[in-house]
């Protein structure tokens, strides 16, 4: 480990008496400009957010205004695209204001971060309807059926609860310890929905807090500015939207991965390693972060038969912690196959995806089975990330660990057909805690967090088709252009036009002050 470097006008905060005082000029105004924008998230979200069918706020005034009037539509949908691209720049303009990344850095970090998320706590689940699914898989429980076996369509009524209809027949793809959540809210609530979507957005909010209080911590221990990670991570709107806003069970997953980490790095390695299983069942893609863990336990100077020990003596440890979480819900490992289950198998942003779908388009020009081929792409993608993440297991050094792990789940993410904006999350929590530096780094970070928030508010949109009468779908269509525009033209003005954001996409001769150091 290294000491960490100075951020910008740290060390002129050390020698001038006084400047501390300094460290941040005016957090106010981007903090309240970033609440306003998640009130108008909030606002937009009666509109087109997702409600469960049978849900009684559909009978309310405002909502049947909102949901079935064209005018009540296009305002729900102007001021969630608004209000989303408000919120980056709000993060942006909370970064530029910091002079020094210290304690008052943190401060401002963590009221940007509870005046964001909490008009977030009370929106109607946006951009995704995950959480509905959440729900009828804790029904499927309370019902006695096993739902690594059966999809929603086991229930009676299913259709009601506001699930995507891709979840129908999937079994689960979460962990032991998820389904045991979903079982209780369901139970605690009686199936009722805006308290089944708030019980699973505290355990959400639970999540978002093990990031916070973990990700300074990481950050330190490897020679990172722990403050300038947290605002990089936590205030950032992908990680509150995706996160409160949609009410992904990913919250819980990396929180409790995070502290996993920092704990084995600090030489608690069963502890981290009783975490982090309990992150794999939640969702099973945390399994990446054993193998690093086990490297940790065997410390530093470990030769190979003592890295295959702690690799050994880690893999067993969190088996048995799943074996006996299986055994107690009785219905063993069945996430296995349902890792399987449903979601699109690619998407035109991802890099494997297009390439997929540019081999799939040629081949069918020229009377191939373009769709087989592009199968292979993917594969071939799949493939790759697996190699990536063996290399970084097998090959590199200590020290840089915590890095090798990012890269690998990096690979895992990016090499995917199918990227969802809450995947991406995942990771910068950990490029944050191993260093971005403040050059064409942090600038990737930004455009990413842009592209997303814009293709987020374009999405998934709950539009009533019969607000078009000729064309049913045209509805949806209409307003996810006008939504997708809306963002669109926010971003390109604080990429081009804004005047005191456009400089951070720009090419600098500032000096690199942040760099990844371990």
């Amino acid at each position: 480990m290294t000491a960490p470097v100075p951020a910008t006008g740290e060390m002129a905060a050390t020698l001038i008496p006084g400047s501390v005082a300094a460290e941040v000029d005016n957090a106010r105004s981007p903090i309240l400009a970033g609440f306003v924008g998640s009130v108008f998230m909030m606002i937009g979200s009666l509109g087109v957010g997702w409600l469960a069918p049978v849900s009684e706020l559909r009978r309310m005034p405002v909502f049947i205004w909102m949901r079935t009037e064209a005018v009540g539509v296009a305002l729900a949908i102007v001021l969630l695209a608004i209000g989303g691209m408000l919120l980056v720049r709000s993060w942006l303009r909370l970064g530029q204001r910091v002079r020094v990344w210290g304690p008052q850095a943190r401060k401002a970090t963590l009221q940007a971060v509870a005046a964001w998320g909490l008009p977030m706590t009370f929106t109607v689940p946006l951009f995704s309807r995950d959480v509905y699914a959440y729900i009828g898989q804790g029904r499927l429980m309370v019902e006695g059926f096993n739902p690594y076996e059966n999809g929603i369509s086991a229930l009676s009524n299913y259709f009601q609860l506001g699930a995507d209809k891709m979840w129908t027949e999937a079994p689960v793809p979460y962990g032991q310890l998820f389904l045991w959540i979903e079982q209780f809210v369901v139970w605690s609530t009686n199936v009722q929905p805006e308290a089944s979507v708030m019980l699973f957005r505290m355990v959400a909010i639970f999540g978002v807090v093990l990031c916070i209080v973990y990700v300074p911590k990481l950050a330190e221990l490897h020679g990172v500015n722990p403050h300038r990670a947290l605002w990089l991570t936590a205030a950032n709107p992908l990680f509150l939207t995706n996160f409160i806003a949609s009410v992904h069970n990913d919250a819980l997953m990396i929180g409790l991965a995070l502290a996993g980490l920092y704990y084995s790095a600090t030489r608690r390695a069963v502890l981290g390693i009783v975490l982090v299983t309990l992150s794999v069942a939640v969702k099973p893609i945390t399994i990446v972060f054993l193998p690093f863990i086990g490297l940790l336990w065997a410390g530093k100077k470990a030769g190979w038969s003592r890295k295959f020990l702690f690799w050994a003596l880690t893999a067993g440890l969190s088996f048995a912690i799943l074996y006996g979480l299986s055994m107690v819900n009785g219905f063993g490992f069945g996430w296995i196959n349902g890792l399987s289950a449903p979601g699109s198998i690619f998407i035109w942003y991802a890099p494997v995806g297009l390439v997929g779908l540019v081999v799939a388009t040629i081949s069918n020009a020229f009377g191939l089975d373009g769709w087989t081929l592009a199968g292979w792409v993917f594969d071939a993608g799949k493939l790759l990330a697996v190699g990536i993440v063996a290399l970084q297991i097998f090959k590199g050094d200590h020290d840089r660990l915590m890095r090798r792990l990012t890269l690998a789940f990096a690979a895992v993410v990016v090499l995917a057909p199918m990227i969802q904006s809450w995947y991406v999350v995942w990771l910068i929590p950990l490029f944050a805690v191993t260093g971005i530096r403040n050059d064409w780094q942090v600038k990737a970070l930004y455009f990413i967090v842009s592209f997303f928030m814009i293709y987020a508010i374009s999405d998934q949109l709950e539009v009533f088709p019969y607000l078009q009468t000729e064309d049913l779908g045209l509805a949806l269509v209409l307003a996810r252009v006008a939504s997708a525009v809306t963002g669109l033209l926010f971003g390109l003005y604080l990429i081009f036009w804004d005047p005191r954001t456009r400089r951070l996409f720009r090419k600098t001769h500032d000096p690199v002050v942040e760099r990844p150091v371990i």
